[in-house]
């Protein structure tokens, strides 16, 4: 499942992120890459244990972990650190797969689930799509700031050459609860069908009541 999420952060949280991204201190993003990886990112990296990066990476934490559409469709159990991302003209990163594990000792996850944090409005730079291999097709985004895209940590995905301007993103992983994603989506489904029917039906009118049990059952399964 590949679900693109609105707002995520709104203008004034956005504005925020943005206004302190000038005190950010950049490193050369294949520092982070495995072997193979390495030889297709050009990119920068933020650096967010020095000067403002710990401010940053609480906001957007506290945003993208309590968004109700991702914890809908994404289970999570375990989110990764953050990581924010600049590339400017001629950088992009090649067509990769993240990978199945990620962090040490406690901090370590599977990653289920991947995440892209647009900061940088479309208007600001040319190219830098997000192009992932999904579902038997390929599917190029570029949203608006604010806006967030999840899906399968599983898909080849890469970063088209940004040829001017800079892009922004904030990228991260996710442990589901959920293992299996078609489960994932069964859950999102019943989760979404029980919002719409709190419009119309009583919290404890017999069809909630039985939906409510219903979803949390098929959590208690997966």
């Amino acid at each position: 499942m590949l679900i693109s999420i609105s707002s995520v952060l709104d203008a004034d949280q956005l504005g925020l992120v943005t206004g302190l991204l000038p005190e950010v201190v950049w490193k050369d993003g294949a520092e982070t890459a495995g072997r193979v990886a390495r030889q297709v990112k050009n990119n920068q990296q933020a650096d967010l244990g020095q000067s403002i990066g710990p401010k940053i990476e609480q906001i957007l934490f506290s945003q993208i972990s309590q968004n109700p559409v991702l914890r809908a469709a994404a289970q999570p159990g375990k989110f990764s650190s953050l990581l924010l991302s600049k590339t400017q003209s001629g950088g992009g990163y090649g067509l990769h797969v993240d990978n199945a594990f990620m962090g040490t000792g406690d901090a370590a996850l599977r990653t289920d689930l991947s995440f892209t944090l647009f900061l940088s409005s479309p208007e600001d730079y040319e190219g830098g799509e997000l192009v992932i291999e999904h579902a038997g097709q390929t599917q190029a985004l570029k949203l608006q700031a604010g806006d967030l895209v999840l899906y399968p940590s599983s898909s080849l995905h890469e970063v088209a050459t940004v040829t001017s301007g800079a892009r922004v993103v904030c990228v991260g992983w996710i442990e589901s609860r959920v293992r299996r994603a078609d489960d994932r989506e069964t859950l999102f489904d019943l989760i979404n069908l029980k919002a719409d029917l709190a419009t119309r039906f009583d919290d404890q009118s017999p069809e909630l009541l039985t939906l409510s049990k219903t979803i949390a059952n098929l959590k208690r399964r997966f």
